[in-house]
């Protein structure tokens, strides 16, 4: 099988060569974070994504912020007080001789060995959250029609508990940001594994909807079923798409066009959240779906046609050079550009190896999701959705106010300052070159730490974890 095309082909939906705004998040020290030896989360990822985005010459077409810091009182918008004092506060170094009371807040913030403690931990975590409320302040400020941050996207954690290699739900604090300014907003979770921790905390509600679409049955974390759909208000606005293994490109955008395509017609929602986990992929580590990049980024295509206010987040995804590759690719997406399937020389080019291509065709296997299931899906999806009221009018009962943005005049993108944007609506123009920095202080080695375990990573036979 070629592997110029990476999967099955795909129809465009609308036009790519429509001109979208785009701004990107990006903290240059984000891939000096390290969960420890062994462990899948990798937020090094993020950097070789970064690597190749600046090496096909996508900073140009955009613009591009360093995140302020998330400050405890904004991400206690949404997590408790306690849990994120413990956050702050917990350290390798404070854990090296535990007390009992180390060891009973462990237990009850469920940080141990998915969710260890590093170093750095806390600082982590503001510069995710930091992402994506800046991200959402430009979308309530309409400086951008797409705000990007690939550092967030950890939809896993809960009010006061740490899950799924997520502490802080950035994806809700950016919705809290944008329900500031709009009435509705959809939530969309493209991710492998079930948006728990970002449904359960608009579950009572009809401000946001959220669809899922995931693997469902023994796999973590075991929620996700189609019969759960909200309670009280936000009764029928959890949308829950569960599917089994093996799920390609042709059997997801057949359920992820008209169910998407109904939700807008009757939501109508005024801002769009896009959660891009990458563990979706084909091969992935952790992963059981069978999704090509191209068939992966097709949600998004469909979702940017719409030309609503879009954040993109990023999520899972295990296998570290086929997240890089598809969020480079969704990134060229989000501009309305294609990308040559040739890998342009970066940093990280070797671990590309041995296409050295953009698109890499997904694995043979097996699909269970069986044309009857999936139909009885679609249908009784599309019936929750019809028996949604029409546009419902959303009254804002209380309205945060928002601080207004300076103005500036217009600038050759190639050449303005990238700016730092945060919640307070300061802008920063001293943001420094985009190209990677050197490990920071944060970082117990060096990059070559990183590397040599995604190679120990590539090479092992792992199968998808229950």
């Amino acid at each position: 099988m070629a592997e110029s095309d990476g999967g099955a082909s795909l129809p465009s939906v609308g036009s790519d060569a429509v001109k979208r705004s785009v701004t990107y998040f990006y903290e240059p020290q984000i891939g000096d974070y390290y969960y420890g030896q062994g462990h899948p989360m990798k937020p090094h990822r993020i950097r070789m994504a970064h690597e190749l985005i600046i090496n096909y010459s996508l900073f140009r077409r955009m613009q591009i912020n360093r995140p302020y810091p998330a400050a405890v009182e904004d991400i206690c918008r949404f997590h408790s007080d306690d849990y994120v004092d413990f956050l702050a506060s917990v350290s390798p170094e404070i854990l090296s001789e535990p007390t009992h009371s180390h060891y009973r807040q462990l237990k009850r913030y469920n940080v141990g060995e998915d969710c260890p403690v590093f170093d750095g931990l806390f600082d982590f975590c503001q510069a995710s959250a930091g992402g994506s409320i800046g991200a959402a302040v430009t979308l309530n400020h309409s400086l951008a029609d797409i705000a990007i941050n690939w550092a967030g996207g950890l939809h896993h954690a809960k009010k006061a508990e740490a899950s799924g290699f997520c502490y802080v739900n950035d994806i809700v604090l950016g919705i809290l940001e944008l329900l500031k300014v709009h009435r509705r907003v959809l939530y969309v979770d493209i991710d492998v594994h079930h948006g728990d921790g970002v449904e359960e905390a608009f579950y009572t509600t009809d401000r946001v909807m959220t669809v899922s679409f995931h693997k469902f049955g023994n796999f973590f974390p075991g929620t996700g079923h189609i019969k759960d759909t909200g309670l009280g208000p936000g009764k029928n606005y959890a949308i829950n798409v569960p599917l089994d293994d093996g799920m390609d490109d042709v059997n997801f955008r057949d359920l992820f066009r008209p169910i998407i395509r109904k939700v807008m017609e009757v939501y109508q929602p005024d801002a769009v959240v896009l959660q891009c986990g990458a563990d979706s992929l084909s091969g992935d580590r952790l992963g059981c779906f069978n999704l090509s990049v191209k068939g992966h980024a097709d949600c998004l295509r469909f979702l940017r046609s719409y030309n609503v206010p879009l954040m993109l987040l990023g999520g899972g995804g295990y296998t570290v050079r086929s997240v890089a590759r598809c969020w480079c690719y969704e990134t060229a997406v989000a501009v309305g550009v294609e990308l040559s399937n040739k890998l342009p020389f970066n940093q990280y080019y070797e671990f590309f190896g041995p296409e050295y291509t953009l698109h890499v065709s997904p694995r043979s296997m097996a699909n269970l999701n069986t044309p009857q299931d999936l139909e009885l899906i679609r249908n009784l999806l599309l019936e929750q959705i019809s028996r949604l009221p029409h546009a419902p009018s959303i009254p804002f009962q209380t309205t945060p106010s928002t601080i207004e943005v300076p103005e500036e005049e217009e600038e050759d993108m190639d050449t303005r300052p990238k700016r730092r944007i945060w919640s307070s609506g300061e802008v920063d123009s001293d943001y420094e070159d985009e190209a990677p920095s050197p490990p920071n202080s944060h970082s117990t080695s060096n990059i070559s730490r990183h590397l040599a375990d995604e190679m120990e990573d590539d090479d092992s036979d792992a199968t998808p974890s229950p």
